[in-house]
């Protein structure tokens, strides 16, 4: 499992991008639970995640509206298969509006290229 702590802060919310190999949705699920184990991780307010496995392509917003569907999209473009992206967000007290999805694609991009 790799991790990168961005260095993005936008009114107080911030950001992290967690990738780990994941074949199907349960071993993603697996993946956010080892995440979160960890005390940082697990005050978290939103581990979004996904992944395109064997079942195919599959989400999780975990509370954080279409975050899934952009990290999905943008797997999907990547050709990115058997492996999970989360992006985590720990929630600065005002909303972001449409911004959050400009973070939760700049996160993910930041761990397409830490892969290559």
């Amino acid at each position: 499992m790799k991790t990168i702590h961005l260095d993005i802060n936008d009114r107080g919310s911030r950001y992290a991008v967690t990738g780990a190999p994941a074949a199907d949705a349960e071993a993603a699920k697996q993946v956010v639970k080892r995440l979160c184990r960890g005390k940082k991780f697990a005050k978290a307010t939103h581990n979004s995640w996904a992944l395109i496995g064997a079942d195919g392509p599959v989400k999780n917003d975990d509370g954080e509206a279409g975050a899934g569907m952009v990290i999905l999209r943008m797997l999907e473009r990547e050709e990115l298969h058997d492996h999970v992206v989360i992006v985590t967000r720990w929630y600065g007290g005002k909303h972001l509006g449409g911004d959050r999805f400009r973070h939760v694609q700049e996160a993910v991009r930041t761990y397409l290229d830490a892969l290559s």
